[in-house]
């Protein structure tokens, strides 16, 4: 029987401490092809959701990133909507339309992002002071869900 090789780049992976190795020791699962094509496919819908209710904010008004989150169907995902703006290539997306929960510009302080999003939110009759919204709407949501999902 031949010696198990424990160290350099022909040794068994399973010999080394903590190698292979998920949380609490456990030796880690692979994940299929096909997990990670569903995977990658739930992704890309939950990115679409978030799109399509950004698309469907009404002009002059602002939402959160968790309300555009719960809207989606993604309740508590305030950074996956964040990361979909940051990701975004369609310029014309209404990006600038979505803030933090307290209504502030989520971009560093006089960075050009923050100046565009206040001229933008301005342009549409938005009151912002000093990088955030003066009133925050809370609509009902009964018109974007509308526009989303059609009549109820």
């Amino acid at each position: 029987m031949a010696a198990r090789r424990t160290h350099g780049a022909l040794a068994d992976p399973g010999n080394r401490p903590g190698a292979a190795r998920g949380a609490a020791g456990q030796p880690r699962t692979r994940v299929t092809p096909a997990e990670a094509a569903s995977a990658a496919d739930a992704a890309a819908q939950a990115r679409e959701r978030i799109l399509a209710v950004i698309r469907a904010i009404p002009r002059g008004q602002v939402m959160g990133y968790g309300q555009v989150a719960a809207k989606a169907g993604l309740p508590g995902r305030a950074r996956l909507t964040a990361r979909v703006l940051g990701m975004n290539e369609d310029p014309d997306l209404p990006w600038h339309r979505v803030l933090r929960s307290d209504g502030r510009i989520a971009m560093p302080e006089g960075s050009h992002g923050w100046r565009e999003q206040s001229q933008r939110l301005r342009a549409e009759g938005v009151a912002i002071e000093r990088g955030r919204v003066t009133q925050m709407p809370r609509s009902t949501g009964d018109d974007l869900d509308a526009s989303l999902w059609g009549p109820g």
